[in-house]
């Protein structure tokens, strides 16, 4: 998943809908390491909730959270062994006018897909496409993973993970395309409340 995670910069993920197409070029995401990581949603085993993120790797592990937003990840462990990567912001390339329609708060299309509560409403992202194929052949799939433009690895930046708090935020799991004005900017740990924006680690909409 440490791999997977900055390889995933700069590729294309595709959601397309009765209402439309729209493809977003990724700039940042967050890896998760299953059991092994405290900030992880398998840290204590498999659950309902969770089973997604056991496998198989190349779907998606999408989650309700604080009660009122979606986030997306990307399965990539081996099947049975939980590991993940969160996406959390991008640059939307097609489609944009879309996007607005689901963000109509974003004050400029650089805010359309900037963390990933916002990431999730713009693509329309929510529970039916939870085990979702990101990574096959059939073009026809609401929601694919493509090469895109990967991101030189001299503009690939590192450090903790946004929220993320106890032993689960010493890790620098977090990667981003340096300089992007899409990536969200960095929140550390707070104690949980009721969030009243779409994403707890970026500004209100």
């Amino acid at each position: 998943m440490l791999e997977v995670a900055p390889q995933l910069l700069g590729r294309y993920l595709v959601r397309t809908s009765d209402e439309g197409c729209i493809v977003l070029r990724l700039t940042e995401v967050e890896a998760y390491a299953g059991e092994a990581d405290p900030g992880s949603h398998a840290f204590r085993g498999l659950t309902r909730r969770n089973a997604s993120m056991f496998g198989p790797p190349g779907h998606a592990y999408v989650y309700f959270i604080y009660g009122m937003w979606f986030s997306l990840n990307l399965v990539c462990g081996a099947e049975g062994h939980a590991s993940g990567v969160l996406l959390r912001a991008g640059e939307v390339i097609t489609g944009a006018g879309l996007a607005r329609a689901r963000r109509p708060k974003a004050r400029k299309d650089a805010e359309l897909a900037k963390g990933p509560a916002r990431l999730a409403t713009a693509l329309d992202v929510d529970k039916s496409l939870n085990g979702t194929d990101l990574c096959g052949v059939d073009e026809s799939a609401p929601l694919r993973v493509l090469t895109g433009e990967p991101v030189q690895q001299k503009q690939v930046r590192s450090g903790p993970r946004t929220g993320v708090g106890g032993a689960g935020s010493v890790h620098p799991w977090r990667y981003w395309a340096d300089g992007d004005p899409t990536v969200s900017p960095y929140r550390p740990h707070q104690p949980r409340r009721r969030q009243s924006s779409l994403d707890s680690d970026g500004p209100k909409v």
